[in-house]
């Protein structure tokens, strides 16, 4: 499998790049869930548009037995793309940023690989692959769905009995994968607070009551949640991202805007930072003023299930190398694929992608960009755990 996916590297090359060009952002899919449905018809596989909005789906192999779906995201950031590779972002102010494109060429190489195996070997296929081009993993919409939520919505989940995926990193030495069992990328949740007092005259701060005043111990007990407030051997975040508060430099403000992020790995954890916020916030009513919070639960903390990163661990190290299969923690981002896996047992695996030129391009940044060499790689991961699991070579019950 490894040999055939070197074979067609420069397909993937070249579909990363159309794709890389040509970004869209979250729901706003059309091009590229154009390019996954063409792709996949001249392979001779039937492809379902308009999954989940923007998303597509298909399947490789007969319509019935035990069924693994792959998963790759297909939006892209509203970030201005900085660095000059021939391949630069033609939408201005949008840029793959995240490294969506490759996942989307490297399924698109899955799907090629497996749809020459069952062609070949059709007697093998106990069950079927469902692939899962997934629009909108960045973002939700108003009502708070995104791209997983939505394809789930419209039962694209429906029927699995596992589910894969990977993401690049660029920081991470291209060509080693990366594993972590159990709870690894964080539960993420928004919050917005407006801390409320009279305002009045610069020259006169004793005749009202002052929120720029009351935000110092407010945010001296917000940044203590974590360290106090919170189990140390139990990972928590709480981070500002905005603060900001009037117009004028003899007037005291009525109100002070703040916003930030929670990230935790368990749902305890999770509702008690939320909790700490809140208290944290009525100090401003000891101090004569008032608050209001806004809290917007996010993605879940993505479980990875120890016996499909098992599957994983074993085919990186047969294809790769045992030496290349490397556990790690993956830390407090967040994916939607978190939504997937609550519906089938699942996993995710980090992919090596780090440019080795002393240069570290970080994610969400308008310097992105991952190393090629790799493509064939995940590619070549994901298309033979599936071929495996669908062949009956790997315990499908553990």
């Amino acid at each position: 499998m490894l040999d055939k996916a070197y074979n067609i590297k420069d397909e993937l090359v070249r579909l990363r790049r159309d794709i890389h060009q040509h970004p869209e952002l979250s729901f706003q899919e059309f091009r590229t869930a154009q390019l996954v449905a063409d792709t996949l018809v001249e392979l001779g596989i039937d492809a379902r548009t308009g999954i989940g909005r923007t998303g597509v789906v298909a399947h490789i192999g007969p319509d019935d037995g035990p069924t693994i779906g792959i998963r790759a995201d297909m939006d892209a950031l509203p970030i201005l793309q900085q660095n000059d590779a021939p391949y630069r972002s033609q939408n201005e102010g949008v840029m793959h940023a995240c490294g969506h494109d490759a996942h989307t060429a490297m399924l698109l190489g899955v799907a090629h690989l497996l749809q020459q195996n069952y062609r070949q070997s059709p007697a093998d296929w106990q069950g079927r692959v469902r692939l899962l081009f997934q629009p909108s993993e960045e973002t939700f919409d108003e009502n708070g769905i995104s791209g997983a939520t939505a394809m789930i919505q419209d039962s694209a989940l429906e029927g699995l009995d596992s589910v894969i995926a990977l993401h690049v990193a660029s920081h991470l030495p291209a060509g080693q994968i990366f594993f972590q069992d159990k709870y690894s990328l964080a539960a993420v949740d928004s919050f917005k607070a407006w801390v409320r007092g009279d305002g009045g005259h610069g020259a006169y701060p004793h005749s009202g009551s002052d929120p720029l005043f009351m935000l110092g111990p407010i945010l001296n007990a917000i940044y203590a949640v974590p360290s106090r407030r919170i189990d140390p051997l139990r990972p928590a975040v709480l981070s500002l991202g905005q603060i900001s508060a009037g117009a004028a430099s003899n007037v005291i403000p009525n109100e002070v805007y703040i916003q930030g992020t929670i990230r935790s790995h368990d749902e305890e954890t999770r509702s008690l930072v939320a909790a700490e916020l809140e208290r944290a916030l009525s100090l401003s009513q000891t101090l004569g003023g008032r608050f209001e919070l806004q809290i917007t639960r996010g993605y879940p903390t993505l479980y990875n299930d120890p016996t499909v990163n098992g599957w994983m661990r074993t085919v990186t190290a047969d294809l790769l190398g045992a030496e290349t299969a490397v556990d790690a923690e993956f830390g407090m981002g967040a994916e939607d694929f978190a939504y997937m896996a609550q519906q089938a047992k699942g996993a995710m695996f980090m992919l090596g992608a780090a440019i080795d030129d002393g240069l570290v391009r970080h994610h969400h940044t308008d310097i992105f960009d991952i190393n090629e060499e790799v493509l064939p790689l995940g590619t070549a991961v994901l298309a033979e755990t599936a071929r495996r699991f669908v062949t009956g070579n790997i315990v499908r019950n553990a």
